[in-house]
């Protein structure tokens, strides 16, 4: 199938679309007055250029037709909320690949059936042969003793067997001992199955005071849900070689009204396959470091500070900093977040905003130095926004939040030399000056929950002492240019407001380093820019991003690394308050990862896979290079009667995911290994393709006039929680909101 035909393909099953693109831009135009900026709305759409693919927003009087249909439903249907639900079975390999967390069979759930949830990836390598069976040992409810397993090729550990009801601050706890057969790869299967009401949770899973995989769980329905992810879990041999403390932290919350517990099953399989990848030597934690006391390891940011004081081993001749950072509460959002001056903007009608600019970095410092920076990538939760949106397809990332790598060799000369060293990791915004300036502050909303680990390598001989020269800086301010513009209406009410933040940064630290192997000059450079226009409408009920983060990551030296990454995300949400209560919420959401790699990554690339396939084999041969690219896109609205306990909605969601590779030592550059593109309706997967290697590996399609009208959704409290546009209730909004 080529990109054309791809592309008309993510139309066909389209319905109550406009004929028109600009019907995108009159769907909250009556959120508008007279006075509303048009011209910033232009502006919006046009002049940022998101390079996404085109999508038409669901006419608003089918949508209050939908919810008033999905009301009356919910009226009848109110009460069958427990209903007997199973388990399906869980996906099937092929030439040792797992393509996919979705059973095939299970992808056009009926009404009665619980909802197959899933988050598009590429292909898990996975044991080829039969592996050897699991032996779950004899435990407390708390406590699980991973099995030992007869010595095989491969080989299966249970690892977790747990139901999260109740947890907050009540992780899992379980000991893990490896198993009896030899193995060099390690891939980790979870699955999850709720029903109910409950919110999204985010969840850390440690080996004692490291986090090894920050995941985060879907939304139940009345019927049940169930996902599994596969994770590639190599890069940490070095803590699956010996016990383990296991602790997985997903705090959860059973009352009368969430009433949806997360029952999980986390497997195990161990393998040996040929792999030229070599795995750290040594694992550092900078955390909170609570794994003695079977708690949670993370750090809260701003109120605590992360750092801790780790005296290196002197034998190093390499080390990567890999940290982890999301922001949960007033800081889930971030991205949508205004300039500090305007938070009291609408406070009349929608209360305080959330500040300190949409844009925050991440910052690794050693011994108060800064050594290297992350911009986060905008993870939406499948609480987010509208969660319609995420029903079965979740946002990118949300079931495998990705870390980000910063080379830290060229601190070896400093590190090695027999002392103690702090690492912290800080986040921080923008405060600006009510005009075109601002500078980084180190106080942002609450909360950023963050840890780091290093990956170290060591020389052979343990006497060995890594030496050089102390580190060159060069580390110049980011360049941060802002603007905002506030119109009001004949009363002097403010009605609309735009701003525009645009940061730029560049830094890089070289030193000359001698290790057992030898001398170099180890480099670490980085290059950012970060863009993000914002626009308020109707006195704050209506609300458009268009952001953009890019950046370039190169290591030179010892291992040659490159990371180029490009993170474009669109958001335009609107909601209205009835005099009773009752409200709405319409979306229109896109969201973009473009992340290439050259040499040789901490994380597994995904390449390895296709290694043992003959035709891939010679793509991912010699120091390859590997590239993602996806897209996804949707429009949801949602009814909400909190006085009733219903509510209901519509959404749609569409995505394009290409894996691909080039080998650096000639091969055709983006040669497409896996390819899936796969569109839903109101819950109800309408349209999936796959392709392997360029062959078609799978084919579904379902008309849509077999997707129902609406579904039930449960969760969303309050419009401005679920949009991240501060704390409390908004005041009532009238439709005719000009002056």
């Amino acid at each position: 199938m080529s990109p054309s035909e791809r592309q008309e393909s993510f139309h066909v099953t389209d319905r109550d679309r406009s004929d028109s693109a600009a019907e995108s831009t009159k769907v909250f135009a009556y959120l508008r007055s007279d006075e509303g900026d048009s011209s910033a709305t232009t502006k919006l759409n046009a002049s940022r250029g998101l390079s996404l693919p085109p999508i038409y927003l669901t006419k608003r009087v089918v949508l209050v037709r939908l919810a008033s249909c999905a009301l009356l439903f919910c009226l009848l249907a109110y009460g069958t909320q427990f209903l007997d639900w199973g388990v399906p079975k869980t996906s099937s390999r092929t030439s040792g690949l797992i393509r996919d967390a979705v059973p095939r069979s299970s992808v056009t759930p009926s009404p009665s059936k619980i909802l197959e949830v899933f988050q598009v990836y590429q292909p898990v390598l996975t044991p080829g042969g039969k592996t050897a069976e699991t032996v779950p040992a004899n435990g407390s409810h708390t406590t699980i003793s991973t099995a030992q397993a007869a010595a095989t090729s491969s080989c299966e550990a249970l690892l977790m067997e747990h139901s999260f009801g109740y947890s907050y601050g009540i992780p899992f706890v379980g000991n893990y001992t490896p198993p009896m057969c030899k193995f060099n790869h390690v891939t980790m299967n979870f699955t999850v199955t709720s029903r109910g009401r409950q919110f999204d949770r985010l969840a850390l899973m440690y080996f004692g005071d490291t986090e090894v995989w920050r995941t985060s769980t879907a939304e139940p329905t009345t019927n049940g849900i169930r996902w599994e992810y596969h994770k590639d879990m190599t890069e940490y041999l070095y803590f699956w070689n010996s016990p383990q403390t296991l602790i997985f932290d997903l705090g959860n919350l059973i009352d009368s009204t969430y009433t949806g517990l997360f029952n999980t099953t986390l497997t195990a399989k161990f393998f040996m396959k040929q792999d030229n990848v070599q795995p750290a030597s040594v694992i550092v934690p900078v955390s909170a470091r609570k794994g003695s006391a079977n708690a949670a390891s993370v750090f809260t940011l701003p109120s605590e500070n992360a750092t801790n004081t780790i005296s290196f081993p002197r034998n190093v001749n390499r080390a990567v900093f890999s940290v982890s950072a999301c922001g949960q509460a007033a800081e889930e959002f971030w991205w949508s977040n205004v300039l500090q001056s305007d938070t009291n903007t609408f406070v009349p009608m929608v209360g305080t905003l959330y500040g300190y600019s949409p844009f925050r970095e991440v910052q690794v410092l050693i011994d108060g130095m800064l050594a290297g920076v992350h911009w986060p990538f905008p993870v939406v939760f499948t609480g987010g926004i509208v969660p319609g949106l995420w029903r079965p397809i979740v946002g990118v990332d949300a079931f495998d939040l990705r870390e980000h790598e910063i080379d830290i060799t060229p601190w070896l000369p400093l590190l090695c030399d027999g002392t103690e060293h702090t690492f912290e990791i800080r986040v921080v915004g923008i405060v600006d000056d009510g005009k075109e300036t601002g500078k980084l502050t180190e106080t942002v909303g609450s909360s950023w929950l963050v840890t780091g680990k290093i990956f170290v390598w060591l020389d052979e001989d343990s006497s060995s002492v890594t030496t050089g020269k102390p580190p060159a800086r060069l580390f110049p301010a980011p360049a941060i240019s802002l603007s905002q513009s506030l119109k009001q209406n004949s009363t002097g009410a403010n009605e609309t407001l735009s701003y525009t933040t645009d940061v730029k940064r560049s830094l890089s630290i070289s030193s000359f380093v001698t290790t057992q192997k030898g001398s170099f000059v180890s480099t670490w450079t980085q290059s950012l820019s970060f863009s993000n226009y914002g626009l308020f409408l109707g006195f704050g009920a209506a609300q458009q991003n268009n952001q953009t983060t890019t950046g370039v990551d190169i290591s030179t030296g010892g291992k040659s690394y490159k990371s180029s990454y490009s993170y474009p995300l669109y958001a335009n949400s609107s909601y209205i308050v009835q005099s009773g209560g009752n409200f709405t919420i319409d979306a229109d959401f896109q969201l973009g990862l473009d992340l290439a790699i050259h040499g040789t990554p901490v994380v597994s690339t995904g390449l390895q896979p296709f290694a043992n396939i003959p035709r891939a084999a010679s793509l991912v041969s010699g120091i390859p290079r590997s590239s993602i690219s996806t897209r996804q896109n949707g429009t949801a609205h949602y009814f909400g009667a909190p006085s009733a306990r219903l509510s209901s909605g519509y959404g749609s969601t569409r995505q394009e995911f290409s894996f691909k590779s080039a080998s650096l030592s000639g091969t055709p550059a983006d040669a497409e290994l896996y390819f899936r593109s796969v569109e839903a309706v109101n819950a109800t997967v309408v349209r999936d393709y796959e392709t392997l290697l360029g062959s078609e590996i799978s084919s579904f399609r379902l008309p849509v006039t077999d997707v129902g009208d609406s579904h039930l959704i449960m969760g969303v409290v309050s419009p401005k929680a679920a949009l991240g546009r501060g704390s409390g209730v908004p005041k009532q909004l009238l439709v005719q909101v000009g002056g």
